[in-house]
């Protein structure tokens, strides 16, 4: 047995300590900013302790979010499902968000794929899905493919919480495998300088946006 296969669900979901940084939950409000997206329910798959709901709760009506863990954090009022995201079904009802999100999930999971049919069968139809996952041709991490021979995100201090690296190419096909349509591809403008401590300046990711954010989010909604 392999050293991840003994380490339990709830092991790795902690891994993650149930957030993210302020520049993906930005990047989020950013794209659905741009698509004038408001109102109606957000599910948010992979909640953590729900940092996006509390940037974006002025936005939707109502919430429920998902995980394998209930984080410490959580808010006491909002909806919580506890859901293991491997599993091949979940115990949730479909069709029912305006929007699903899961920001900086699906490098956790060992599917990548079914998880994002899987969020595709959440949103009603119009609806919206976006997914974030580190940025694997930023500057940083193909320096660190190229020194380490492991994505900057992928490296041995993130296993077994990070599994599955992904390329924009593969969450454009992911994403078109799933029926959506209308998919764009957006980039964190926040990136760290290699060998450092530090970050590039805003105005000059934006110039870059590939190149120089940590991080990237896709969009696209399902048919009507």
């Amino acid at each position: 047995m392999s050293a991840a296969a003994g380490v339990s669900l709830e092991v790795r979901a902690r891994q993650s300590l149930g957030s993210s940084h302020d520049a993906i939950y930005h990047m989020v409000e950013r794209a659905l900013s741009a698509r004038d997206i408001e109102g109606g329910r957000l599910v948010d798959v992979g909640c953590g302790s729900a940092g996006l709901w509390r940037l974006l709760a002025h936005r939707f009506d109502s919430y429920c979010g998902l995980d394998a863990v209930r984080y410490e954090g959580f808010p006491i009022d909002a909806e919580f499902r506890e859901i293991d995201l491997d599993a091949a079904r979940w115990p949730v009802p479909p069709a029912e968000a305006h929007v699903v999100a899961a920001v900086e999930t699906i490098e956790h999971l060992e599917n990548p794929w079914a998880f994002m049919r899987a969020l595709v069968a959440l949103a009603r139809p119009g609806g919206w899905v976006v997914v974030t996952t580190p940025n694997q041709l930023s500057v940083l991490s193909v320096a660190t493919l190229i020194v380490k021979r492991r994505f900057s995100s992928f490296q041995d201090v993130h296993y077994p919480a990070h599994r599955t690296a992904l390329l924009e190419s593969d969450l454009r096909r992911a994403a078109a495998e799933g029926g959506l349509e209308s998919v764009d591809v957006l980039h964190s403008h926040h990136g760290r300088v290699p060998l450092t401590p530090w970050h590039y300046p805003m105005a000059i990711a934006r110039r870059f946006p590939r190149a120089l954010s940590d991080n990237l989010l896709i969009i696209g909604r399902k048919p009507i």
